[in-house]
């Protein structure tokens, strides 16, 4: 008795499937399928959304969201979800997820069932995509991967996260002990 050939998701059959709790994405044909997040990293998405977010106010070159999303590049394999991204403001204005072309910054905060597909399937896609900057937000170790295109492996911070978007005055940063301190 032969196998059954596997199935290549697209991003279209994803976007059929119903509403269920779970998140799904597709990258290069893969299914993946991860619960709603936990607690803490929720929290963690959160401090990271509204520091970007209090940045930009004053530095606005881009426009932070959070998931849901469908980041596709229009590509029929590919569909991500990131936890924390930042867009061009002209690319907002669209008010459509399959237009989207740039993400400026892209945050992914590890869960047990997230981990590989963020730190290698997800991470591959963002730099094939030209991602400037992927921070892979590690709880547990309290640190944070940072993944530019070309590299590969990342620069491991445990003091504090930095970025400077083209034409602002002063960079972002983010004090890790600030992201990790306890509720």
């Amino acid at each position: 008795m032969g196998m059954a050939a596997p199935i290549y998701w697209t991003a279209e059959m994803v976007r059929q499937l119903p509403d269920d709790g779970n998140r799904y994405e597709v990258v290069h044909g893969e299914l993946l399928v991860t619960p709603a997040p936990r607690l803490n990293h929720q929290l963690l998405a959160t401090r990271a959304s509204v520091a970007l977010g209090n940045y930009l106010a004053e530095e606005p070159v881009g426009i932070v969201l959070a998931s849901p999303a469908d980041i596709s590049w229009g590509r029929r394999d590919v569909l991500v979800q990131p936890d924390v991204f930042v867009i061009p403001p002209n690319e907002a204005l669209t008010g459509d997820w399959t237009r989207l072309r740039s993400l400026l910054l892209v945050i992914e905060v590890l869960s047990p069932s997230t981990a590989r597909a963020d730190r290698f399937t997800k991470r591959r896609r963002y730099q094939e995509a030209g991602v400037p900057l992927y921070w892979i937000v590690d709880a547990e170790a309290q640190r944070v991967e940072v993944w530019t295109p070309g590299a590969d492996l990342p620069t491991i911070e445990t003091e504090r996260l930095m970025w400077r978007p083209v034409g602002v005055g002063q960079p972002f940063t983010l004090e890790l002990a600030e992201l990790f301190r306890p509720v």
